[in-house]
């Protein structure tokens, strides 16, 4: 039963004991968790992604109040392994519609734990980006205009799911209220969401970029145009500020 029905303190557990003092030396490189820092008072103890993704995988069939107790740990391998396994559970094939409906509910309304970039990467596309593809996506304005830049990054990250199916009003839509964000970890995404809509709109990309590549973070033109011919790019990069 404990197999079908993991608990969070299993989780836990299991993270513990695959912990590693050159682990946590290496996460410094990837993660600002120093004073004024974007990641400022995030705990990690050291536990390769790797091996979280695969503790999520074990513990795939985790009901959603246990889910949400991992949300609340103070260890960020932890919050990772409960949005991965959020992820993963909303992607199998036996998972109903209203316990994916579910899951995307308890990514939103727990916001204040998805609080590091690769908490909301783990879990921006693949679950609220996925259940918007066939509903009302106001939700994503109103993140797109948050203070919170991970509430931000979740409203660009979520029309990945868009840009991979070629809808891509929301994807332009989103771009337009976060181009000229002033944090890095927004521009990226938006310039690597832009990215995906080369491939079914380029016309539309290039509209987009004749109106803001003047102005626009050069790291965010960088990543919309990566997949443009050498003399293009270096044609819009003339452009950037």
């Amino acid at each position: 039963m404990a197999d079908r029905f993991p608990r969070s303190e299993d989780f836990v557990r299991a993270l513990e004991a695959n912990q590693s003092d050159e682990e946590l030396r290496k996460i410094g490189r990837y993660f600002k968790s120093g004073k004024g820092e974007y990641g400022e008072g995030d705990r990690f103890i050291g536990v390769r992604m790797g091996t979280v993704f695969a503790l999520a995988k074990e513990h795939v069939l985790m009901p959603l109040d246990e889910i949400e107790k991992l949300l609340d740990s103070d260890i960020h391998e932890a919050r990772a392994g409960a949005v991965s396994i959020m992820a993963k559970q909303f992607g199998l094939k036996k998972t109903t519609q209203e316990r994916r409906g579910e899951l995307a509910a308890l990514y939103l309304r727990r916001h204040d734990r998805i609080n590091n970039w690769d908490l909301v990467d783990l879990g921006a596309p693949q679950i609220v980006g996925v259940w918007l593809r066939d509903r009302d996506r106001s939700v994503l304005y109103t993140l797109a205009r948050s203070e919170n830049l991970w509430e931000r990054r979740t409203a660009m990250l979520a029309t990945m799911a868009f840009a991979r199916k070629g809808d891509l009003d929301d994807v332009f839509a989103i771009a337009e209220i976060l181009v000229h964000d002033p944090q890095d970890l927004i521009n990226k995404v938006v310039g690597g969401v832009l990215r995906e809509t080369e491939r079914s709109a380029q016309e539309r990309l290039r509209a987009f970029l004749d109106r803001h590549a003047d102005t626009m973070p050069r790291v965010a033109l960088r990543y919309a145009i990566e997949h443009f011919s050498a003399a293009e790019r270096a044609e819009w990069l003339k452009r950037g500020k």
